[in-house]
């Protein structure tokens, strides 16, 4: 799903091993800030009207620039629960977006 809207609502916020400064991490750090001594985000999600900066394109349709080493919490955030239905935090943003 190509849509962004997500990345355009919330804090990405996640342990900080997962960045490639850290052995065994691969989120480009350099996309990234230290939020407490074991949190970073990704830059332009921290703000009060957050924007992940790596979100491409216009919402909807904008892509991830890091999409490979994009972050656990993005990795699990999903459009829909195992049953099919749409879940919470897709709607919300969606809907802050505009979109159906």
């Amino acid at each position: 799903m190509n849509c962004g809207a997500c990345c355009a609502m919330y804090r990405v916020s996640f342990y900080w091993g997962e960045a490639d400064d850290a052995l065994g991490g691969w989120v480009p750090a350099d996309t990234t800030e230290q939020l407490t001594p074991t949190l970073r985000c990704m830059r332009g999600t921290s703000i009060k009207t957050p924007r992940c900066e790596q979100l491409q394109g216009q919402i909807p349709g904008a892509l991830c620039g890091i999409y490979e080493n994009r972050p656990s919490v993005c990795r699990e955030l999903e459009p829909y629960d195992a049953d099919g239905k749409p879940t919470d935090q897709c709607t919300r943003a969606r809907a802050a977006h505009g979109l159906p």
